[in-house]
């Protein structure tokens, strides 16, 4: 009898999500998170890579919008994947209410990684029993932070989208290359798509990646040299003392405070 074959995930050509709308009549400017200037006219996004960068500021809403559209993909706002679901969540937040998605293919996998809240999820994978096969074969907590996080990259990603939120925040600028090596593996078999929020440089120059600004009042597309993660660590590196010559310029006060 002739053996069965492993059918293959199908491929697509494009990402899976294709566009982020809001609703216009759940978009108030005076009512938080839409007195964010980069939401204070509803939102739009086309998205036409699988892999794009939300840049801009602290405070530009970044995280507040990767986590709606996490939301509204059905992962749980502290994050992981879809099955991990914490009892009594809470309803969606006023801009996950306010965004509506569109796709061409809904993936059932993937992943939403919160850096500020992925010791809860260890803690999570831990006291559930769940097995670790998925991370590397033991405990999150029992690695550095830096490991769990490849870790999770490593074993955990395959077929979905992605939500990242700053994963940057525990690597090293080695292992942040090693993410970018998953990223194009994934991504180039047209297995996976990737949104990721990030201050980092060096993730932000991925090949072929779009990058999104939320440092004005509407949510733009921005050129990889035109973004200040890119000038000002170019700047800095090529000339350190002349930025530490402004920083400390100011000289202390001589005279003893009585």
């Amino acid at each position: 009898m002739a053996s069965r074959r492993k059918r293959a995930s199908p491929k697509i050509s494009g990402p899976f999500l294709r566009r982020i709308t809001s609703v216009a009549e759940r978009v108030d400017p005076g009512r938080y998170p839409f007195n964010i200037p980069a939401f204070s006219h509803g939102v739009d996004i086309a998205i036409t890579s699988n892999v794009t960068f939300f840049v801009g500021e602290n405070g530009s809403g970044k995280s507040t919008l990767l986590e709606a559209i996490a939301e509204n993909s059905g992962f749980n706002p502290q994050g992981g994947g879809r099955e991990h679901q914490v009892a009594g969540h809470r309803d969606l937040s006023d801009l996950a209410s306010a965004l509506r998605l569109s796709w061409s293919l809904k993936v059932t996998d993937g992943f939403f990684m919160r850096a500020e809240s992925f010791y809860n999820f260890a803690t999570y994978i831990e006291e559930s029993g769940s097995s670790f096969d998925r991370y590397g074969g033991r405990p999150l907590h029992d690695q550095s932070h830096g490991e769990s996080f490849l870790a999770l990259f490593s074993n955990r990603f395959d077929r979905g989208i992605y939500i990242l939120d700053e994963p940057e925040a525990a690597l090293s600028p080695q292992r942040q290359l090693s993410l970018l090596s998953i990223i194009h593996r994934l991504e180039k078999a047209g297995r996976a798509q990737f949104l990721v929020s990030t201050h980092s440089p060096i993730i932000l120059a991925y090949p072929g990646a779009v990058l999104l600004s939320l440092d004005s009042d509407e949510i733009r597309q921005v050129q990889y040299e035109d973004t200040d993660h890119y000038r000002v660590t170019k700047q800095f590196l090529a000339s350190p003392e002349r930025y530490f010559g402004h920083l400390f310029s100011e000289e202390p006060d001589d005279e003893d405070e009585t």
